[in-house]
């Protein structure tokens, strides 16, 4: 693996001198534009053939939906198996879904339920494509480029989306929907060709995957041990859920607030697409001012401002602006929690904290586009407008007490190479389940700094894989520490070492200059053995090795 070391953060267009990023990232503003003229497409089309307000806001609920289901599975995925194998695998799928619906547009075999289900789909291959990619990017920047090429990413998404609403809005009203269905599965073309021309370079482990349920399990217990993650995860869910309100409701707002059609719905997502511009172009100036929940507040007062301004207008002109201010709102607070995601996250786990971290956003993305809906047909358009900005005032006040921390500095490095420790037992990858045992003496005097560091210890060595970590104290030499775990394998011990990072290393330096001596702590492996009977006479003998 490239190990790479924390560095100050560069301009914002810098990652664009990557050959690779900025190929993939070219392909991917032809391929958003295609997104949302088809999104224009999908929600018009609903808003007209429909006159529920559910069906129109479940539109966005069905595209975000699927990666809830499914990215804590595509997340193992891309942690071990070749990450741009998948992005080509899905965006493959994506073409061929795009073309499918196209297909059905085309001979007039459409329907809310069958707009629901494509969305669905569309959903679905991006649950996998998207974090391929976003794990990708740290694979293909330097890490002191990580937080300009997240911000890009987004930035790129919301520069067509400046142009694509009206554009779309200009197809629908001139040449239909069919023309902005073909558009759109045109649009997968360009980044599935750039991806499956690009190369880079990818973390490739020297041990077999893991099993899914294993990768699975420990990316959860990852993320339940990382206090930055779980920050983020919750107020992603939430900032989501509060804030997706402009973009479910906005159909309804023209239609029947505005009392306007289809070009003025991709006007109004124009101007939603413009602010979030401009706030990518000065999110690096930003950061460099304001730390990371300084700037998730921000985010969050822009689209309560968003929605409060919407609840209270019947003109374009006023709207325009307001929606500026949300799409402002929309690139910072999402550019930042994702970039606090990476941040916290060893490459060796990037895909699952990723996956998590998309799961529970697009949660937040469907059950708020689903629950803005229900609002409106119980009550008002303009009440679940003016309800949305109380939420989103909510999550801004809910960071004094669970703000978002920032890991800039935060070396999360692993190393290229770990050499196996010297054993008399010939172990095979399946051995197990295998105990280790460090030694500590420490002086009286250093107990408290000692079991200080390890509560920090026992966070780092659980992230890593330690199961049934302990810490004792010997009754008779009260100087002698011990700290003991377990992995379920040899292989899972090896794993367990390679994911140890520059940081979790710098705490083990911190442990050794607290032990007394001039030795190093004493460290013991061993294998644990059955002591039950064996059923069988044959099966299974007591000194056989779990395996």
């Amino acid at each position: 693996m490239d190990v790479r070391k924390p560095a100050a953060g560069t301009g914002p267009f810098a990652p664009l001198k990557n050959v690779t990023f900025r190929a993939i990232w070219l392909a991917g503003l032809i391929s958003g534009l295609g997104w949302l003229i088809q999104t224009i497409a999908m929600s018009w089309l609903m808003a007209t053939i429909t006159p529920s307000s559910m069906m129109v806001a479940l539109v966005q609920a069905a595209t975000n939906l699927p990666a809830f289901i499914l990215s804590i599975f595509a997340g193992a995925i891309v942690d071990n198996f070749n990450r741009r194998k998948v992005m080509l695998i899905a965006r493959s799928l994506m073409a061929l879904t795009a073309a499918t619906l196209t297909a059905l547009v085309a001979v007039g075999l459409i329907n809310p339920w069958i707009i629901l289900f494509f969305s669905f789909l569309a959903g679905c291959c991006i649950a996998f494509n998207d974090p391929a990619w976003q794990a990708s990017v740290g694979d293909i920047v330097d890490r002191k480029d990580l937080a300009a090429a997240v911000t890009l990413t987004s930035v790129g998404f919301n520069t067509v989306r400046s142009v694509g609403p009206a554009l779309g809005g200009i197809i629908l009203a001139t040449f239909g929907p069919l023309t902005a269905f073909c558009l759109y599965t045109l649009g997968h073309f360009a980044p599935l060709i750039v991806v499956w021309r690009s190369k880079w370079k990818v973390p490739v482990s020297r041990l077999p995957p893991e099993a899914m349920l294993t990768a699975i399990s420990d990316g959860l217990r990852f993320t339940s041990l990382s206090a930055e993650i779980k920050t983020a995860l919750a107020r992603g869910f939430l900032f989501g859920l509060a804030g997706i309100a402009i973009l479910a409701l906005l159909p309804l707002v023209v239609r029947d607030q505005l009392k306007q059609g289809a070009v003025a719905y991709g006007v109004l997502m124009a101007g939603f697409g413009a602010g979030a511009l401009l706030a990518g172009l000065t999110s690096t100036a930003l950061r460099r001012r304001l730390s990371d929940e300084q700037l998730l507040k921000l985010a969050c007062v822009a689209c309560a401002a968003c929605t409060l301004s919407l609840s209270l207008t019947q003109t374009a002109a006023v709207a325009v602006p307001a929606l500026m201010l949300g799409g402002a709102g929309w690139v910072l607070g999402w550019s930042g929690l994702s970039i606090s995601v990476q941040w916290a996250s060893p490459r060796w786990v990037v895909g699952r904290t990723i996956s998590l971290y998309y799961a529970l956003t697009s949660c937040g993305l469907a059950v708020g586009s689903w629950l803005w809906g229900m609002v409106t047909e119980s009550h008002s358009l303009g009440f679940a407008l003016q309800a949305s900005t109380a939420a989103s005032l909510g999550v801004a006040i809910l960071g004094l007490v669970l703000p978002i921390h920032q890991r800039k500095d935060a070396d999360v490095s692993t190393p290229d190479h770990f050499e196996a420790p010297a054993i008399s037992l010939d172990l095979k990858p399946r051995s197990g389940p295998i105990a280790v045992k460090i030694e500590y003496r420490i002086a009286a005097d250093q107990v408290e700094p000692f079991l200080a560091l390890m509560l920090q210890r026992r966070r780092a060595q659980g992230r890593n894989g330690a199961r049934r970590w302990i810490l004792t104290r010997n009754l008779h030499d009260t100087a002698i520490w011990t700290e003991t775990f377990r992995t379920p394998t040899w292989n899972d011990y090896l794993r367990f070492n390679y994911r140890q990072t520059a940081a979790d290393r710098a705490l083990d330096a911190r442990l050794v200059d607290l032990h007394m001596g001039h030795e190093a702590p004493e460290m013991t492996l061993a294998i644990e053995r059955p002591t039950a009977t064996p059923r069988k006479a044959g099966v299974f003998s007591p000194g056989t090795h779990h395996s």
